[in-house]
């Protein structure tokens, strides 16, 4: 049979040896989680960035009259949410 105060150390070093690594785990998620929102606000702004430049190409298509006319209805559609975002814009204003 092993003497108490040696089941207690054994016990006493396993715990130590658990807590160091909880501790090491959660530096690591702390890590992962600000790396994560670091990657989701870099992919918000690419996906900004390209519906901009989506926009931009519509744009340039349609003043050089290379819209199809699926395209043609897009930015029909897209250009009236503008007008309703304006009308209303101006509304509040108003008020």
């Amino acid at each position: 049979m092993i003497p108490t105060a040696e089941h207690i150390a054994r016990v006493g070093a396993k715990v130590a040896r658990l807590i160091k690594a909880y501790r090491s785990v959660v530096k690591e998620n702390e890590r992962l989680r600000e790396e994560l929102e670091k990657k989701t606000a870099a992919e918000t702004k690419l996906r900004e960035q390209t519906k901009l430049m989506e926009q931009q190409l519509n744009m340039l298509k349609a003043t050089s009259g290379q819209l199809d006319e699926q395209a043609k209805k897009d930015l029909q559609k897209q250009l009236n949410h503008y007008i309703k975002e304006i009308d209303r814009c101006i509304t509040m204003l108003g008020e």
